[in-house]
């Protein structure tokens, strides 16, 4: 493990949310935040300010949808799901975190013009 977590660049959260809530489901924020951490091989820290700003964003976006429940420990919670938006938003978003992983890929794997051998 690294010494220091990982920063995470601007809309990956989001993206990271709309992907956990796909696969897992409706959630609360502390479920999802701990989810991603888990995945992440806890290279990802994430704080309750840093998941609920996402939320809310999503939400205002209308890419996600919230409704009281309860919780396993019994408690009110709040409980995210993706909305049928959110999916459309996943599928673009995910083609364009793809092309720029592959074009970095290319790009940090490039060598010097002395290596031509």
């Amino acid at each position: 493990m690294s010494p220091s977590k990982l920063d995470l660049l601007q809309g990956t959260l989001d993206l990271m949310v709309l992907q956990t809530l796909t696969t897992m489901g409706s959630q609360h924020g502390y479920g999802i935040a701990r989810r991603i951490e888990q995945v992440s091989g806890d290279e990802i820290l994430l704080n309750q300010g840093t998941i609920y700003a996402s939320l809310i964003r999503l939400q205002q976006r209308g890419w996600i949808s919230s409704e009281w429940g309860t919780s396993d420990n019994n408690r009110k919670a709040k409980f995210y799901c993706i909305t049928r938006a959110g999916r459309k938003q996943l599928v673009a978003d995910t083609a364009y975190w793809q092309r720029l992983a592959s074009v970095m890929t290319r790009v940090l794997s490039m060598s010097s013009e002395g290596d031509n051998g």
